[in-house]
């Protein structure tokens, strides 16, 4: 898929260099440490050595136990934990979170091969599981909201794999270390509706009937998606997790 918005500025901070510090250390069979701290200019160029102060030491200390409070907040809800989510793993490195979003009018973009126009279309009810690099959608056969036992269709939309795994071409991943579960979720639902729809993979057609068509006839228009042309993934929402 190819991106059309580079939204990686949403999801960072910037930070301009404001301290350095430099550490000597004697030679010898006993060794001694001393720290010497600079003040950065408007250039980032190093001034005003000076030993480090006590006050400096305890501003250092608090902001390395914030970056890995950082680390920690992974995941973690902004407040109460949305009701469309579904399961948390908060690992920091093989995090997921599984969730579900209810049928919906979105926007929508297709590569000009298609012939399908960019516009507004309804979609239909969608479970969602993510990593930090990885998407994989679904569609649900009603909004409401799915226990373990239901079951799962095909996502009807280009760019899937049979598997339901996304493949989201050029586009660049970019989730902070300390997102939030909101923001994750967020992200990826933008990731996915804001890159272009190209071409089925392989020989997998996601629905009963011509996608094309189908996309077609609801770009633009209030019409629900027709979920008759669903087609069942044999799998449920337990085997995900």
């Amino acid at each position: 898929m190819e991106t059309i918005n580079d939204i990686a500025k949403d999801f960072g901070t910037l930070y301009h260099p404001k301290s350095a510090l430099v550490f000597y250390e004697t030679k010898g069979r006993t060794t001694d440490v001393y720290v010497e701290h600079f003040d950065m200019d408007k250039n980032g160029n190093p001034i005003n050595a000076h030993p480090l102060t006590v006050r400096e030491a305890n501003v250092l200390a608090k902001s390395l136990n914030t970056e890995k409070d950082k680390d920690k907040a992974f995941l973690k809800p902004n407040g109460i934990l949305p009701t469309n989510i579904l399961h948390i793993n908060p690992s920091a490195e093989k995090g997921t979170v599984i969730w579900y979003t209810k049928a919906q009018q979105r926007k929508l973009f297709f590569v000009d091969s298609l012939k399908i126009p960019n516009g507004n279309a309804f979609v239909p009810p969608m479970l969602w599981k993510a990593s930090k690099n990885s998407l994989t959608v679904y569609s649900l056969a009603s909004d409401r909201r799915p226990t373990d036992k239901a079951k799962l269709h095909y996502a009807p939309f280009f760019n899937i794999y049979e598997d339901g795994k996304v493949c989201m071409g050029t586009v660049s991943i970019e989730i902070k270390k300390s997102a939030s579960v909101e923001e994750f979720t967020q992200a990826w639902e933008h990731y996915f509706f804001n890159s272009y729809f190209s071409h089925l993979l392989g020989k997998h057609n996601p629905i009963k009937g011509d996608c094309v068509k189908v996309w077609k006839d609801l770009i633009n228009t209030d019409n629900p998606f027709p979920k008759e042309v669903l087609k069942p993934y044999n799998k449920t929402l337990k085997n995900l997790l």
